[in-house]
């Protein structure tokens, strides 16, 4: 028997407001995909990574060749240190790829720390941190060092470098997806005391918002504008009138892919070779 069709009336369609752009599609299949890969890596960056003298480093792997857009300087300079800080509930496993793309470049002092996932203060991480980058300095030699956060990972050392003087060992903080000015995302997870530090309008976020007239860090923060862990996603911009900030807006890809895109690796080692930039700057990162 036919049923009629008023029995079955079909769905209306989503307002065009609400229905997905195929590049919001596009980069939550990344996303998926990562966090698949992701999953799968993640027990190597459990334990902490073992540490290496200036003597025992290997020599320097050779460069594939590349492209004039992509070739940065790296001839007759010594570079600092750069220490990569994860996210929430993750470990240094988030930086293989990007590690690897800084090793092939010319950096070989690369340091992936893990803060225990049971942190629940910002303001404790982020000593720790100080007493890590401390330790690094005495065993490199080098008196600076540079960061890469991701996300939480970014935060702590915002902190570290704006609030505990950490801007005396920090010569460039590199933040991708950081909710700088606090997210308003999954309202759920509040109940851990380090995602409401991450809120806005939180004790932590409001003391980032002290002057920093003194502060000789130059920071570049990476945001996308298909992250759906910052809300809204401008959050991961740093609007500080004391800091020497740069702005880099990433499009196409969401927060899992900062870390591991090659585009934003090579805007990456760009941010760590350019020593000049004006405050309140900005640049792009497109994803096609």
């Amino acid at each position: 028997m036919r049923l009629l069709p008023y029995f079955f009336p079909p769905f209306p369609p989503l307002p065009r407001r609400l229905r997905p752009s195929a590049a919001l599609l596009r980069a939550t299949a990344l996303e998926l995909a990562i966090l698949a890969g992701h999953l799968v890596l993640y027990p190597s960056g459990i334990a902490q990574e073992r540490r290496r003298s200036a003597d025992a480093l290997p020599d320097p792997a050779p460069v594939p060749p590349e492209t004039e857009a992509t070739r940065l300087p790296t001839t007759g300079r010594d570079r600092p240190p750069v220490v990569l800080l994860h996210g929430f509930v993750d470990n240094r496993s988030v930086f293989v790829v990007l590690r690897r793309s800084l090793a092939r470049h010319g950096w070989h002092r690369l340091e992936s720390l893990n803060y225990s996932p049971l942190t629940c203060d910002i303001r404790t991480a982020a000593e720790l941190l100080g007493r890590h980058v401390e330790e690094i300095c005495d065993r490199t030699g080098h008196t600076r060092v540079d960061i890469v956060g991701h996300s939480l990972g970014g935060l702590i050392a915002r902190y570290y470098v704006q609030r505990l003087g950490g801007d005396v060992r920090v010569r460039t903080l590199v933040t991708l997806g950081t909710p700088h000015a606090g997210t308003s995302v999954a309202p759920p997870m509040s109940a851990h005391p380090i995602v409401r530090q991450m809120r806005p309008g939180s004790d932590v976020i409001e003391e980032l918002r002290r002057p920093a007239p003194s502060c000789r860090t130059r920071f570049v923060s990476f945001w996308s504008d298909l992250d759906q862990l910052m809300l809204p996603v401008e959050t991961a911009c740093i609007s500080h009138p004391d800091l020497i900030a740069q702005n880099v807006r990433v499009t196409g890809i969401g927060h899992l892919a900062l870390p591991v895109h090659p585009a934003v690796a090579v805007g990456i080692r760009q941010a760590l070779e350019e020593q000049d930039a004006a405050a309140g700057s900005a640049g792009s990162v497109s994803v096609a």
